[in-house]
């Protein structure tokens, strides 16, 4: 059976694919084009209504190609389908099979069922299956779900309430990871720092950060998304004392009026949020700290926005990301009168964000011709430049940093940059000198998988 999968939204998303691929493949399936495929998964996003557009049309485009090419099974998996399988149903009848993402396990039964693949397991390639073109770069979650009640937010209508997965299996996938031939791993969940919460056995990040560095050779280990809150003095200096982790926080933080913040029923304020970026400085000396704002939220005014660009221009961050406020069903601010009009919000978007374009350059020009740790991300031929990543530029959100004189290096090498310009959020630079090359030792060891798990979707 020759298939292929479709990953629309996050990270956490490419997770899910990934051990999709792993399933079908273990199963007796093979990788293929969407021309040449009998089975299409199209992992959807459900998260704000342009993601929902998006999902919906490369699902109608796969579809066609019951006629252009060998589709047998189009299956419509993921996010949206666990919030709105009721209406895909009747909407989109080109669909053979609806699976929401608590029903991930279900995906391989329901293709043998149908005839389409094999009952037997035929091998097992790992948990995780990669599709890309940059295996030294790999997402790694390590809870699912969230318990956070912010107004906005439909994570948890689609994901459910925050499950940590064991600490054992986590390494054990991390190791995997790197007999793949993972160089840096980011890990992600809704809030990593509520990881081990809810198992209740003296296990949280910290020590998940140190069973992952004692258990594992990866060079680079990245934060994404943890509240702020979260981030005790251990952890800070788990993060200060340890090179293998880089130094990079994305920190969600919503707003910057208390107004807002108290509307969108997050659990911190604006002094708050100050007090912490600021203890995060102190602890760790370079760090890059990214965050995201939303804009447009209903009842935000003028002078709302011109807190959060008071706050902005105080506290310095090196990127910021800002949406504009959509409503999304099920969500207590679904409810409350979406009074800010769509013009009005992309004013304020463009606002805020050229108020940090000036910032993110002041911060960027402070590395300018300073030895920066980089990694190799795509090397071109004699006469291209190669594409690499400062240790502050997060995969595929942050820019990247060019190299002219970095010929023959492979990807997956760590590296020494100078960088001697920066346009926007790209660097221009040269290679000090290489500090780890890509052919590395990697450790043989995996730990078995946990009593009970059951496959690649036991958790």
């Amino acid at each position: 059976m020759r298939f292929s999968v479709l990953t629309l939204g996050c990270d956490k998303n490419t997770v899910d694919s990934e051990r999709y691929r792993a399933e079908l493949l273990a199963h007796g399936g093979k990788p293929a084009s969407l021309e040449e495929a009998e089975v299409i998964v199209v992992n959807t996003c459900g998260f704000i209504d342009a993601a929902k557009r998006e999902s919906i049309e490369a699902i109608v485009d796969a579809a066609r190609y019951r006629k252009q090419g060998h589709l047998r099974v189009l299956a419509a998996v993921g996010c949206m389908v666990q919030r709105y399988e009721d209406d895909l149903r009747e909407s989109l009848p080109e669909v053979d099979l609806f699976l929401g993402a608590s029903q991930m396990e279900r995906l391989v039964p329901e293709l043998v069922e149908r005839g389409v693949l094999d009952q037997r397991v035929i091998g097992h390639p790992g948990d995780r299956v990669y599709d890309g073109d940059l295996a030294h770069v790999r997402y790694l979650k390590v809870s699912e779900g969230c318990d956070h009640g912010c107004a906005f937010c439909a994570i948890p209508l689609m994901r459910g309430r925050h499950r940590s997965f064991a600490l054992g299996d986590v390494v054990r996938e991390a190791q995997l990871l790197e007999l793949q031939g993972a160089r840096e791993i980011n890990l992600v969940a809704q809030d990593l720092a509520h990881y081990g919460r809810d198992i209740r056995d003296g296990n949280g990040l910290a020590e998940l950060l140190g069973a992952l560095l004692r258990e594992t050779d990866i060079p680079w280990y990245r934060l994404l998304y943890i509240y702020s809150a979260g981030l005790t003095p251990r952890l800070l200096e788990t993060i200060a004392n340890e090179p293998r982790i880089v130094r990079y926080l994305d920190i969600p933080m919503q707003h910057a009026s208390d107004n807002v913040l108290a509307r969108m029923r997050r659990p911190e304020r604006r002094a708050r949020q100050r007090e912490k970026i600021h203890q995060i400085r102190e602890s760790i000396p370079g760090v890059a700290i990214r965050t995201t704002v939303i804009v447009g939220f209903p009842g935000e005014t003028d002078s709302d926005v011109q807190e959060l660009c008071d706050f902005l221009e105080e506290v310095r961050l090196e990127r910021v990301g800002v949406f504009t406020f959509s409503r999304q069903e099920g969500t207590r601010a679904y409810e409350l009168a979406d009074d800010v009009p769509e013009d009005i919000k992309r004013e304020r978007q463009e606002r805020v964000l050229q108020l940090q374009r000036v910032i993110t350059a002041e911060r960027y020009e402070r590395l300018i011709d300073q030895p920066q740790r980089a990694i190799i991300d795509r090397p071109r031929g004699v006469h291209q430049r190669t594409q690499a990543r400062l240790e502050i530029q997060a995969d595929d959100i942050d820019g990247v940093t060019w190299l002219d004189d970095a010929h023959g290096i492979a990807p997956g090498t760590l590296v020494e940059v100078i960088p001697h310009t920066v346009d926007d959020f790209d660097f221009e630079g040269t290679i000090a000198r290489v500090t780890q090359p890509a052919t590395g030792s990697r450790r043989q060891r995996v730990l078995p998988l946990a009593e009970g798990t059951i496959g690649s979707f036991g958790r």
